[in-house]
């Protein structure tokens, strides 16, 4: 299963999603007192280790934190090899004046925006499905 790489194909069933909760990005030195099936995502840079955690737990764990985000999930099946998908949401999403943060896994795309523009980002995301 490799997922979708029609473009249009994608835009016209991405299917964003909003999940319940708050998300926040985080930075440690080295993996807190956490189980890895409560890190949404993860990344190792030279400076740290950026998780992505529910916001309650991140507090519960006192780890600081400065961008609470929403998430969306595109619920179609993209390719990693899908070329244009995350130009064309990102570039829509910019248009409107909102800032996304992407996370590229094997079946979906998901998109981290500020919590105070998740119901904008969803219509943005939902105008741009109907006019592929």
């Amino acid at each position: 299963m490799s997922g979708e790489t029609a473009l249009a194909t994608l835009l016209r069933s991405m299917k964003p999603q909003l999940n319940d909760g708050d998300y926040v990005f985080c930075t440690v030195k080295d993996w807190p007192a956490i189980q890895p099936a409560e890190v949404i995502g993860s990344f190792q840079e030279a400076e740290g280790l950026t998780l992505i955690l529910a916001r309650e737990r991140a507090q519960a764990l006192g780890l600081a934190f400065s961008y609470e985000a929403a998430w969306i999930t595109l619920t179609v099946h993209s390719s990693l090899e899908a070329v244009g998908l995350t130009a064309a949401f990102a570039s829509a999403l910019g248009r409107a004046g909102i800032s996304c943060n992407v996370v590229a896994a094997f079946y979906h795309d998901h998109i981290f925006v500020a919590k105070a523009d998740a119901q904008r980002a969803m219509a943005v995301l939902e105008q741009l499905a109907c006019a592929a």
